[in-house]
C-alpha cells in the first residue's frame, strides 16, 4: 500500500515548516537520497530528501503552503508494482493556500482505517523518519530491532526515545501515532506578562509600528530567555594588542588572491587552538556528566534580517588561515541566503560573536547552550599602554568570555584567555 511522505522535523525546535516548493512532481520516480523538495523551518530553507524509494502518487500539499504541523502527511508514495488504484484508500484533504493570504494552518487529515503495522516493506526495507534515522545513527541504535508505530509501521522519534530508554534500563511511555494537535487555546495571562497591551499602556501608548513575531525570533526569544535564567554566566575581558596580527594579515593578503583573511579568521583560528591547548574549556554541562568533546566546532554568529544564526567551521583547529576565511565566507553568504543545512549550522562545542565591525568596543553575549562559552569580540582601536616604563599606542582588541559556571570554572576560563592572548599577540604561532 502506498507509504505517506511526511512533513520532517528538520531542526530539534521545529514543530511546523512551510513547503516553499516541490522539485519532483506526481509520477516521477525517487530513491532514496533524492531531493524531494524545500522546506523553510524556523532557521532555515533546507532541501528535503527522500528516504524510501517509489514513484510519487500525490501530493498532498502544494507548493506555498504554510504551518504544516511535523508528521502532517505532505505526499503519497507508491511502491513498485503499485498504481494509482491503491490511492484510493487515502481521503486526505490537502490545505489550499489562499491567494494573497498566509494560512493559519495545515489541514488535518481525515480519519481513515489502518492496516496493522508493517514495519518492513516488501523488499525487506526499513521504514523511518528522517530524525528518526539520524537519532538512532547518533547513538548507534540498529533500526532493524526496532518496531514501528508510526504510519504503515514507520519508525519515529518516539519509538527511538523508546528504545533509548529501555537501553538505560528507565521506565518509557508506549509511543504512539502522532495526531492531530487541538486547536490552541490562549494560556492565561499572569499578572504583569508583557503583552501587547500591557506594553502599550506601560510606554503611554505611542504612536508605534508592529513587527510580527516570525518563527525564529521566537526561538532566539525562548533560546536565550532559557540560557540567562538557566545558565550561571559569569564573564572574563582580556585585552589583546593586535598590530602583529594586522601586519601579518596585510602580508598574506598580498600574496594571493585566492583567500582574503579576516581579523575574525584570525580570531576563530586562535580560539579553536586555544580550546585544544585548553581542552577542559572545550565542555558542555549535561545533568548526568560533563562533557569534554573531542573536536573543536566553532559556532559564528550570522547576524540576519530578523535574527541571527550560527555557522559552524568544524574542526576549525585542523584547518589553517586561508581554509578558514574561505569556508566561512561561503558559510556566511548561504546563511543570508537560507541555504544552509542542518549539519552546519546545529551543534558545535563552541560560539564567537563579534561586533568589532560596527565600532562595538567590548561587550558580553549570551551563551547558545548546549555549549559551555562564547567569545565577545569587539573592535580593534588604538589606545595608550605602557611598555618597558613608557607610554605608547598600541592597536587593542578587547574579548569578554562567557562561561557557564557549571561546565567551565573561573580558573579553566582564565587559562584559556591567556592561551587565546598569547597566539593573537604572537600570530606567527598560528601558521605553524
Amino acid at each position: 500500500m502506498p507509504i505517506e511522505i511526511l512533513m520532517p522535523a528538520l531542526s530539534p525546535t521545529m514543530t511546523e515548516g512551510n513547503l516553499t516548493k516541490w522539485l519532483k512532481k506526481e509520477g516521477d520516480e525517487i530513491h532514496s537520497g533524492d531531493v524531494l523538495a524545500e522546506i523553510e523551518t524556523d532557521k532555515a530553507t533546507m532541501e528535503f530528501e527522500a528516504v524510501d524509494e517509489g514513484r510519487i502518487g500525490k501530493i498532498l500539499v502544494p507548493d506555498g503552503s504554510e504551518g504544516i504541523k511535523v508528521n502532517q502527511p505532505i505526499a503519497l508514495l507508491l511502491e513498485e508494482g503499485e498504481d494509482a488504484s491503491a490511492l484510493a484508500q487515502f481521503a486526505i484533504a490537502a490545505p489550499q493556500p489562499a491567494a494573497g493570504s498566509v494560512p493559519a494552518a495545515a489541514a488535518e487529515p481525515a480519519v481513515v482505517a489502518q492496516p496493522p503495522a508493517m514495519p518492513r516493506g516488501g523488499n525487506g526495507r526499513i521504514f523511518a523518519s528522517p530524525l528518526a534515522r539520524r537519532m538512532a545513527q547518533q547513538a548507534g541504535l540498529e533500526l532493524a530491532a526496532i518496531a514501528g508505530s508510526g504510519p504503515q509501521g514507520r519508525i519515529v522519534k518516539a519509538d527511538i526515545e523508546a528504545a533509548l530508554a529501555a537501553a538505560r534500563g528507565a521506565p518509557a511511555a508506549a509511543p504512539q501515532r502522532p495526531e492531530a494537535a487541538p486547536p490552541v487555546q490562549p494560556a492565561p495571562v499572569a499578572t504583569g506578562a508583557l503583552t501587547k497591551e500591557r506594553v502599550l499602556a506601560l510606554a503611554g501608548n505611542p504612536p508605534h509600528t508592529e513587527r510580527p513575531l516570525t518563527a525564529m525570533r521566537r526561538v532566539i526569544a525562548r533560546r536565550l530567555t532559557e540560557s540567562k535564567q538557566t545558565v550561571p554566566h559569569f564573564y572574563l575581558t582580556v585585552d589583546c594588542e593586535i598590530d602583529e596580527l594586522l601586519k601579518i594579515r596585510a602580508e598574506l593578503n598580498a600574496k594571493s588572491d585566492a583567500y582574503r583573511i579576516s581579523v575574525n579568521d584570525f580570531v576563530i583560528r586562535a580560539t579553536a587552538l586555544a580550546l585544544r591547548q585548553v581542552p577542559a574549556a572545550n565542555a558542555s554541562w549535561s545533568d548526568e556528566a560533563i562533557l569534554l568533546w573531542d573536536g573543536v566546532d566553532i559556532a559564528v554568529a550570522v547576524a540576519l534580517e530578523d535574527g541571527l544564526i550560527t555557522p559552524i567551521v568544524k574542526n576549525a583547529d585542523r584547518k589553517g588561515l586561508a581554509m578558514i576565511a574561505n569556508e566561512t565566507k561561503d558559510l556566511t553568504a548561504r546563511a543570508r541566503a537560507g541555504k544552509l543545512k542542518l549539519e552546519e549550522f546545529q551543534g558545535g562545542t563552541f560560539s564567537i560573536s563579534n561586533l568589532g565591525m560596527f565600532g562595538v568596543r567590548e561587550f558580553a553575549a549570551v551563551i547558545n547552550p548546549p555549549h559551555g562559552g562564547i567569545l565577545a569580540v569587539g573592535q580593534g582601536e588604538q589606545r595608550p599602554v605602557v611598555k618597558n616604563d613608557a607610554l605608547s599606542i598600541a592597536t587593542v582588541m578587547s574579548c569578554t568570555l562567557s562561561c557557564d559556571h557549571r561546565a567551565v570554572d573561573g580558573a579553566v576560563g582564565a587559562q584559556f584567555l591567556a592561551a587565546f592572548k598569547k597566539l593573537v599577540e604572537d600570530p606567527l604561532t598560528m601558521l605553524l
